[in-house]
């Protein structure tokens, strides 16, 4: 039992640590700093949009906005690497792809346009889906583990006890004093209370 809390503890502030580097991986002067650098960034796309006509500026405002969108979610990401801010990330990319494939759609007239609409549109649904897809694996997996480890404590535990059993056994054929010392022994050697 002993054996057993402290080795719990033990990983309990591995666990901790290790989620503390993580989350520390970006302080946050960094974080102010990397979307004061995406708006500055996209504030320059967006200007350099003015040198184009017509759906090739809107094409052109597509991809800054969608660029700018991308870059957020990425940096939300960096700043709290979560399974959701990378789900974020997936979905910020198709929002973008489907945002300037629709622009370019423009260029196209009647049923042309039509199918490319349709086109950009399942890629995005696909895209999403795989997103969403990538975010219940990632959550199953944590549960998954989860249980894993439980199942690993409490086998452990169930060795420990076997082994105790048997040690105490084998205390029995010592008389009195010895058989007390060899009981508490094994008590110890074994995390027995």
């Amino acid at each position: 039992m002993i054996k057993l809390n402290i080795t719990a503890i033990a990983a309990a502030i591995a666990l901790a640590f290790s989620a503390g580097a993580m989350a520390d991986g970006m302080s946050k002067e960094d974080y102010k700093s990397g979307k004061n650098s995406i708006a500055a960034d996209y504030k320059s796309a967006k200007a350099g949009c003015d040198s184009f006509a017509a759906n090739a500026k809107d094409i052109c405002m597509a991809e800054a906005k969608g660029n700018e969108n991308v870059a957020l979610a990425e940096l939300e990401a960096g700043y709290t690497p979560t399974h959701k801010a990378r789900y974020n990330v997936r979905i910020a990319k198709a929002d973008a792809d489907y945002s300037v494939a629709r622009e370019k759609c423009d260029d196209k007239a009647g049923n042309g346009k039509d199918v490319c609409i349709k086109e950009a549109k399942a890629d995005q649904i696909a895209a999403k889906a795989d997103a969403k897809a990538r975010l219940k694996t990632a959550d199953a997996n944590g549960v998954a583990n989860d249980k894993t480890n439980a199942a690993r404590a409490d086998a452990a535990t169930d060795k420990r006890n076997a082994d105790f059993a048997v040690a105490k056994e084998k205390c029995d054929t010592f008389a009195a004093d010895a058989k007390a010392a060899c009981v508490r022994e094994a008590k110890v050697r074994f995390g027995q209370t």
